[in-house]
């Protein structure tokens, strides 16, 4: 699937790196286009559980370290706008909703977006990425002229629940850009990168397939499951 041209592309995450697994060839693409991208990240990830491989960040240091490497990971997408939010890793479900749905609500005001890319509530896992979805999700619906939705999940339900993805994009072309927005990332992801290159080099065509296509669902308004929180 070809990905459209926007007016203006709106992505709302909580870590450094949410960006970079399932979006980034997504946003480089947008970018290439001309299509302005902005990425609000909430936070700076300084609860991370990992320290480098082999370890070269400590607890005190983590926070600097992650912000240069959402920096990095920014500069390998062609990102030029990119909003660090400042709410605290981990904490996002505790903040105050009306403050969260304000916050996205000027985001969105000021941006006016075509496209708000985030997770999927109640089918992104992480405590923090359900907080940031709900904040989202209450945000545009509250919106007489909402923009497009497109959301990222990855529960062990998802497919059950939700079906097939909506949309595929193949984003092949900017492979390279997608691959150095996760290493910048390399604090948390050593691990990961080291074992899906051993992978590549054995020619898995499940993981190349994972590295090439990044999938979104359109949100279901009429069906809204997050309505129920």
């Amino acid at each position: 699937m070809t990905i459209p041209k926007e007016r203006h592309v709106l992505v709302v995450f909580p870590h450094p790196d949410d960006e970079a697994f399932g979006v980034s060839g997504t946003m480089t693409t947008h970018i290439k286009q001309g299509t302005p991208v902005t990425y609000a990240c909430l936070t700076l990830g300084e609860m991370g559980r990992n320290l480098g491989n082999p370890p070269f960040a400590t607890r005190e240091s983590l926070p600097e370290i992650r912000k240069k490497e959402l920096k990095a990971s920014a500069e390998a997408i062609g990102l030029t706008d990119l909003r660090m939010m400042g709410l605290r890793d981990k904490t996002i479900e505790f903040e105050d909703d009306e403050k969260m749905v304000g916050m996205m609500t000027d985001l969105i005001e000021e941006l006016n977006p075509s496209l708000v890319i985030t997770f999927y509530p109640k089918f992104a896992v992480h405590p923090d990425h359900e907080a940031t979805a709900r904040a989202v999700v209450r945000a545009i619906r509250r919106m007489e002229d909402r923009p497009k939705l497109h959301c990222v999940a990855f529960a062990n339900n998802t497919l059950e629940v939700l079906g097939n993805p909506d949309i595929v994009y193949d984003i092949t072309p900017v492979r390279d850009h997608k691959m150095a927005s996760m290493k910048a990332h390399i604090s948390q992801t050593a691990w990961m990168l080291e074992e899906m290159e051993h992978k590549l080099a054995q020619g898995d065509t499940e993981t190349e397939n994972w590295l090439t296509k990044e999938r979104f669902y359109n949100y279901r308004w009429e069906d809204d499951f997050e309505a129920t929180f």
